[in-house]
């Protein structure tokens, strides 16, 4: 299936670009059944959709890929072989989706008892943002309790869950299914502790605070995040911590405005300066530099400054910083300023005023 030819992924699995993580799941688990190939032997269409919306649903329940194709599309989706969507293990990537559905589910040392993702939101300044800076943060998370070490038992130890044998799940047969249910007595762990920790009554984590150290790369723009693995929450019962996400929110610049690695810049010029031509001072995020205005330049005229934009976090070119010419009309006049200008409108007429000339002709031809 060709870049060319993919429908958008929120459409394949008929939710909003707003939808949460449960509906996601539960769109694609609707759709999973209905198109599975075991409940429709031999049926092409049924197989083609079944892929195309199990490749959406792996996209889409990923932060970070789903960051990525909302910013950048298809061409942000990358990490799937060409028309088959799974990379590794089906149960890792749909959970305990297909486990439910078709007896696959998940297995004893999986991710049950892993910790929350978190999000960080840190403001930088226009600066920061296109050069990159590092700053600290202080992350308020649950840590590993430090009596039982994370285990969540006073004598560090734990055995076997008696009811589902350690594999963290019981599994019961629904006519043509098999289906698979996280184990009550565990809760997935596929072990029980006897003697929970009296500091963090069994959980294995406390309630604390991390400072980390945090680079930002150059060239991140407003909403763009930073996923930091294993700084999130710390896991129950010595699980797998989550992941922190950084999402970046740049203050607004008093002069400068972004349009992707560009900097747009609108430059006020006197009408001595634009008819006449003049150089010009620029300020640019690297200090000033000198743009020659020719004469006769008019007011929407944009010059462009080389690689004077903001650096590609991909390490590419350096973007361009635009400069949007805007003629200013005196605002007060003298005496002698007016005279000269009455003369001045005298003595030119319209043979120096082309655009007035061309869009007044057209006026007569329309209206006579």
């Amino acid at each position: 299936m060709s870049t060319t030819t993919k429908r958008d992924y929120y459409e394949v699995l008929g939710v909003a670009r707003t939808a949460s993580g449960a509906e996601l799941k539960t769109a694609f688990r609707k759709l999973a059944i209905q198109y599975h190939p075991d409940k429709n032997p031999g049926s092409k269409e049924a197989e083609e959709r079944f892929k195309e919306c199990s490749e959406a649903y792996a996209i889409l329940s990923d932060p970070e890929k789903r960051a990525n194709y909302d910013r950048f599309g298809h061409a942000g989706a990358t990490g799937f072989p060409e028309g088959f969507p799974f990379a590794g293990n089906i149960n890792d990537i749909f959970g305990d989706i297909f486990g439910e559905m078709f007896g696959g589910g998940r297995r004893r040392g999986s991710n049950v008892n892993r910790g929350a993702d978190l999000r960080y939101n840190l403001e930088l300044s226009f600066e920061e943002a296109a050069f990159g800076t590092e700053t600290r943060l202080r992350v308020p998370r649950p840590v590993a309790c430090d009596a039982c070490g994370g285990s969540g038992s006073a004598s560090r130890s734990s055995t076997t869950c008696p009811a589902c044998r350690g594999s963290g799940q019981q599994r019961f047969q629904q006519g043509f299914f098999a289906v698979a249910r996280t184990c009550a007595r565990c809760g997935g762990a596929g072990t029980v502790i006897a003697d929970p920790c009296p500091r963090c009554d069994g959980e294995g984590r406390l309630a604390g605070e991390k400072e980390l150290l945090l680079k930002v790369p150059a060239g991140l723009d407003d909403g763009a995040r930073v996923r930091l693995p294993g700084e999130g929450e710390a896991g129950e019962r010595g699980g797998q911590a989550g992941d922190l996400y950084v999402v970046i929110h740049v203050r607004p610049h008093a002069i400068f405005k972004r349009d992707d690695q560009n900097v747009l810049l609108e430059l006020p010029i006197s009408f001595t300066q634009a008819a006449l031509g003049a150089d010009i001072d620029v300020p640019t995020l690297d200090g000033k530099v000198k743009l020659k205005i020719p004469a006769a330049t008019q007011t929407g005229r944009v010059f462009r400054l080389r690689e004077k934009g903001i650096p590609s976090p991909n390490g590419y070119r350096r973007g361009d910083q635009l400069v949007a010419v805007r003629v200013e009309t005196p605002a007060k006049l003298t005496r002698e300023q007016r005279e000269l200008l009455e003369r001045f409108a005298e003595v030119s007429g319209e043979e120096q005023h082309p655009q007035a000339r061309g869009f007044f002709d057209k006026v007569r031809e329309l209206f006579g």
